[in-house]
């Protein structure tokens, strides 16, 4: 059986995925494990995404990560808890659509680095966390996302129609991010779908799902990503984790809710819709 795995990898040479609990699948496994980017996106536009954020973390002396992120504010970068949880620094990239050519290109100390309180490694709970960057200019190519308004309730989002990007693998078996940024709209399911493969101890109120049918996903190095609703281009989620057999295999991925982490975004930033 294989694993519940958050989606984060290693650059270069160095390529890890930490198993932050080994929670079996509920599901038949397959027997290839091939994962790759966001499987059968497309490839952006400069300025298709001017709020995503890449993200290089160094773990050790000889080791890095690569992750992505949300720009929300012209000082404020949000991300996975997992992602920067035992970083010793990073450096932020704005404005790319090319990885390695941003328009902004920010060494960030640890000191930076704001994760939830609640963050639980082994159970993936309030997987959020922020990063504070000196303050950037907009332009078309580097702009906030908006974030979802103050409210008592909030839409499940199920049936919308999101759109998730990142840089991640192109195939288990690379030894590095793709360079060109990745994009794929892809459907919000009920969380009872990912409880069904995850179990219900693991999916809470505080994740958003998406169906991956027809292998359309979020993968490796794409954690800590945005997921916005294409309707009103706001962010639903950030990339969280999945299944280890595979990002193109059919089973669902699971998000951080936004909606449930709004307040808390603001007590730390003051930003708020």
């Amino acid at each position: 059986m294989k694993f519940l795995v958050v989606f984060t990898l290693l650059l270069a040479s160095a390529y890890a995925s930490p198993v932050l609990f080994q929670r079996q699948l509920e599901v038949p496994v397959l027997a290839d494990d091939l994962e790759g980017r966001i499987t059968n996106g497309q490839t952006a536009s400069p300025g298709q995404f001017p709020y995503q954020v890449g993200i290089s973390l160094k773990l050790s002396i000889i080791s890095s990560s690569w992750c992505g992120g949300s720009l929300i504010g012209n000082q404020w970068v949000l991300t996975a808890a997992h992602c920067t949880d035992g970083v010793q620094s990073l450096t932020v990239y704005l404005g790319a659509t090319v990885r390695s050519s941003p328009e902004v290109q920010i060494a960030v100390p640890k000191s930076n680095i704001i994760i939830h309180e609640n963050w639980n490694a082994r159970t993936v709970k309030n997987d959020i966390s922020l990063i504070k960057i000196p303050s950037v200019s907009y332009s078309s190519r580097i702009r906030p996302v908006n974030l979802p308004a103050i409210s008592n309730s909030y839409s499940n989002y199920v049936g919308t129609t999101a759109v998730a990007s990142g840089w991640g693998l192109i195939s288990d078996s690379a030894s590095k991010v793709t360079n060109n940024l990745q994009y794929a709209y892809v459907p919000v399911v009920a969380n009872s779908v990912c409880s069904r493969v995850y179990g219900s101890s693991v999916v809470t109120s505080t994740n958003i799902c998406i169906s991956t049918a027809g292998g359309i996903s979020t993968c490796r190095g794409d954690s800590g990503g945005p997921l916005v609703d294409t309707s009103s281009n706001v962010q639903i989620g950030l990339t969280s984790f999945g299944a280890a057999a595979g990002c193109a295999k059919g089973y669902p991925a699971a998000f951080t809710r936004v909606t449930s982490y709004v307040d808390w975004i603001r007590s730390k930033t003051g930003i708020s819709a």
